[in-house]
């Protein structure tokens, strides 16, 4: 949410801040701004609406001399999208520039003591405070000013700071939302996510928590929140620079949906070594991994439907019970959390707001914490215990696909170890596991070569204005992230239904034409669910089935069937989401919605 980059060196800033932003479009927002110091002064330009706006606004930087300077797109939070309350903002006298994600939570407080103190402002926003609150404690010394200001401000904060007196040198703070510093051969720059200095550079620093970094066009110096001078070390970051980038493709999604079996391999096989599960990272015993009690699983979005999947497959092959909570309602319902329980947090950037929060509420009670993530040296990856990784690689769409998959293949792995350790499955059992999860690459894709057929049925109901996803146990989960998925990219009204809760007032909402997806991967179920699926027919409901190969009972039940690879059924999530993925998609493409950038969607959601 919001993105921010700073850049100071040899080169023109003005093209690499808008270059950058670029890269960070995926966050998302509603305007954008770039202030560069040219010599004298520091010149700022803003737009509503997307980035290409301010790239013609200074002819792709061209009209905005000097080498260094700070960007920013815009999330609306306090104050609407407009020029005004468009980043950067500055101090009265226009000496400071500042950029900021986050939300200052005392900012109020903070606006009404700087306007006794003869503070005018110009915006809505709480970021406005921070410039003025520089500007009230600056004497002379840049270092003392955003100390102080940090002592002064509650919230979460990722600042780039610029002084008119101190024009060689940008300045970089962070507190709970997220912020880097690359390290280039030509200059130094600072960003929300890794993908904006690829270009530039691959060695990378990640702030913490109340770190301040200053940054010149040759060195880079890091503070703690006291002024002190600390030492950091910079991580290299190995990612295919064409992994930010489409490669032909139309979409990042289409693209990110078609490098799900990579994902799938890549966070599967380092973990398979001599037919068993080896999860280096998790660093528990055999002994240790008895001793849970209880699992509690806590996400946001698709990655709280893992948990759900997760749910299923924990208490079915691990029998360890399992709770699932949203991060957002975790903290504030006071669990009941106990010395042997076990907290795991998933989060594809690792700086979901609500997530991080849950996870030092955890660690806060002493529980055992274990981060799944995709972004190595994220908040939770370093807060965590212990850390999984996924190893994804950059996702750039809002709406997750290869994350997604990546998450349920951890979850998979986790599950089988904690079943082994605890004697619940057989080596037979495992090497059955395992042989499946192997096959599973292949299938994802021959599922995705399937996609102009689902392409001609999605056709059908680009003008829907109700869809509903139904399912039972896994399939429910199924059915969950199906349903997000469409409402996410093409704006459709659509919910999920746990299928035997269509009688308890859902079956009221169908009416003569409206699309079902049913989705029926437990054998055990099947005949449960189709018996809900002849109700939703004789209301007038059109259904589409996606289930197993070899079911072919549901074809005098549905309208239109999508069969998937046969799979254990605990992993057919992996397999059934795919179709849904590509139906959602290609209704998204069929009424010329923005599929990578949804309105009012972000892809981090680094503020609660």
């Amino acid at each position: 949410m919001c993105g921010i980059v700073g850049y100071i060196g040899e080169s023109q800033a003005a093209p690499i801040l808008l270059d950058g932003l670029s890269k960070l479009e995926y966050r998302g927002y509603d305007s954008a701004g770039i202030a560069v110091f040219d010599g004298e002064h520091i010149q700022v330009q803003k737009s509503i609406g997307r980035l290409k706006v301010l790239s013609e606004l200074t002819h792709d930087g061209a009209t905005m001399p000097g080498t260094v300077g700070i960007g920013h797109t815009r999330w609306a939070t306090h104050g609407a999208p407009s020029k005004d309350n468009a980043h950067p903002h500055f101090n009265q006298d226009e000496t400071i520039a500042v950029v900021h994600n986050g939300i200052i939570e005392n900012y109020l407080k903070l606006k009404k003591y700087l306007e006794g103190k003869n503070y005018h402002f110009t915006s809505d926003t709480d970021t406005e405070v921070v410039a003025h609150l520089l500007d009230y404690y600056y004497k002379g010394d840049p270092i003392e000013a955003i100390t102080r200001t940090m002592h002064r401000v509650e919230g979460s904060y990722a600042l780039g700071i610029m002084f008119r007196e101190h024009p060689g040198v940008v300045y970089a703070v962070r507190k709970d939302s997220p912020l880097i510093v690359g390290h280039g051969r030509d200059g130094n720059l600072i960003a929300s996510d890794v993908p904006a200095v690829l270009k530039y550079t691959r060695n990378v620093y990640f702030i913490q928590n109340e770190e301040l970094a200053i940054l010149s066009g040759e060195s880079i110096t890091f503070y703690n929140v006291d002024g002190e001078e600390i030492q950091k070390n910079s991580t290299t970051i190995d990612w295919d620079i064409n992994a930010a980038e489409k490669a032909g493709y139309e979409h990042f999604m289409l693209k990110e949906m078609y490098e799900q079996p990579k994902t799938v391999r890549d966070t599967l096989n380092p973990r398979i070594k001599n037919g068993t599960v080896v999860i280096e990272e998790l660093g528990m015993t055999d002994e240790e991994i008895n001793q849970i009690q209880r699992i509690h699983i806590v996400a946001c979005g698709s990655a709280y439907h893992t948990g759900v999947t997760a749910k299923y497959v924990f208490e079915g092959m691990a029998r360890i019970p399992v709770e699932v909570d949203l991060a957002s309602e975790f903290r504030y319902r006071n669990p009941i959390l106990q010395e042997n329980d076990l907290v795991i947090v998933i989060s594809q950037s690792g700086e979901t707001a609500d997530s991080l929060a849950a996870l030092r509420e955890a660690k806060n009670k002493g529980i055992k914490t274990l981060g799944i993530v995709n972004v190595v040296g994220s908040s939770i990856a370093r807060e965590a215990d212990t850390v999984m990784y996924t190893w994804a690689g950059p996702e750039i769409a809002v709406a997750t696909t290869k994350a997604y998959s990546a998450q349920l293949i951890a979850e998979y792995l986790l599950a089988m170890r904690f079943a082994q350790a605890r004697g619940e499955i057989t080596e037979s059992e495992l090497s059955s596991y395992i042989r499946d999860l192997r096959k599973l690459p292949e299938q994802i894709e021959m599922l995705l070569s399937n996609k102009e057929r689902i392409q001609h049925f999605a056709n059908r109901y680009i003008s829907a204005k109700d869809v509903f996803f139904v399912g039972r146990g896994v399939d429910y989960a199924i059915s969950m992230e199906g349903s997000l998925k469409l409402k996410e990219i093409s704006y459709i009204h659509s919910e999920a239904y746990a299928a035997g809760e269509l009688k308890h007032g859902t079956i009221s909402l169908i009416e003569e034409g409206t699309l079902v997806a049913a989705v029926l991967t437990q054998e055990v179920l099947y005949k449960k669910t189709i018996s809900n699926i002849v109700e939703l027919k004789s209301r007038g409901a059109f259904v589409l089935a996606v289930t197993n190969t070899g079911n072919t009972e549901i074809e005098k039940a549905a309208d239109y069937v999508i069969y998937i690879p046969q799979t254990n059924r605990w992993f057919t999530n992996s397999l059934a989401i795919i179709p849904l993925q590509l139906f959602s998609y290609y209704v998204s493409v069929g009424k010329g919605c923005d599929v990578d950038k949804p309105r009012n969607l972000a892809k981090s959601v680094t503020v609660e």
